[in-house]
């Protein structure tokens, strides 16, 4: 038995309690722009947090099927709440495969406990 799940009394799986395994770096930034010291304004990035995630790249199961909203998303990233941090549609998410702009956030289940966003990849764009 996996940490996290849970199993009836005849051995059967029920179901995961946890989020899977967060083993994924990010970085939450913003770009705000910022003056340079000869006076220009260039959007820098701010790193807002780092924190270990789950990440699920769209796939076509059911899930994604349901979520025909967001239909330019190209994953999903859960990570625990973080005090003080507003996750919104502003930000964008920094990991090893690339950045990747914030779609929507909400609470994984509405216990303040996870956030789960979806996002869609940037491609060819300099950051």
């Amino acid at each position: 038995m996996d940490y996290g799940q849970s199993f009836a009394g005849d051995g059967k799986e029920v179901g995961i309690v946890s989020l899977g395994k967060m083993n994924t770096f990010i970085e939450i930034i913003s770009t705000a722009p910022a003056k340079d010291a000869e006076g220009f304004v260039t959007t820098g990035d701010t790193i807002l947090a780092s924190v270990r995630a789950y990440r699920e790249n769209r796939q076509g199961n059911e899930k994604w099927a349901n979520m025909a909203a967001f239909s330019t998303a190209t994953a999903l990233f859960r990570f625990r709440k973080i005090p003080g941090v507003e996750i919104n549609p502003s930000l964008y998410i920094v990991c090893a495969d690339g950045r990747y702009r914030i779609i929507s956030a909400e609470e994984v289940r509405g216990r303040g406990m996870y956030i789960e966003v979806t996002v869609e990849k940037q491609e060819g764009t300099v950051w």
